[in-house]
């Protein structure tokens, strides 16, 4: 592998990622098509850039998208995870995948306190595939993003062949 592979950013899912970032709420609910090649790209940014990006699943709990096998403890249960991503004081974009109506009452305060969490750092909730309902009650204090590429594809003549 040269350095100039090495160096250079991974570009799938950059531009949701990026979207993410700048979101003006701490808790946003992501629409996806394609739930597992998301994760897979994410996975590969926080790789590349090093970035704290952790996934919750209800079967194993929150977990390191950039060290494939750390688990932070005690947080199997949505509402560990929730306070541990709220006490937090460090930057993290925190992925929820498999969240299941209905949430508890303690659960639905911390996603809503996670929304408007201060701005002196940045922290990122995103509900991947939330049911429409819970989208629905989290109403405006959370940000509705798609996976899909919010700019048009161009095409590009580049030595003779057509790029995307």
């Amino acid at each position: 592998m040269t350095s100039a592979m090495a160096s250079a950013p991974p570009q799938a899912g950059a531009e949701i990622f990026g979207r993410i970032l700048a979101a003006p709420s701490g808790l946003v609910v992501l629409d996806s098509k394609d739930v597992h090649t998301l994760i897979d790209q994410v996975r590969a940014i926080a790789r590349h850039t090093g970035q704290a990006v952790y996934l919750w699943q209800p079967d194993t709990g929150l977990s390191s998208l950039r060290d494939a096998h750390v688990r932070v403890p005690d947080c199997q249960r949505l509402g560990n995870a929730l306070r541990y991503m709220r006490q937090s004081m460090h930057f993290g974009v925190y992925f929820l995948l498999g969240l299941e109506l209905p949430l508890s009452a303690m659960d639905a305060t911390l996603l809503r306190q996670l929304a408007r969490a201060p701005k002196e750092y940045l922290r990122r909730v995103v509900l991947i595939d939330a049911p429409a309902a819970l989208a629905e009650h989290l109403g405006d204090a959370a940000v509705r993003l798609s996976s899909e590429d919010s700019q048009p594809r161009r095409l590009r003549l580049r030595d003779g062949r057509w790029l995307v």
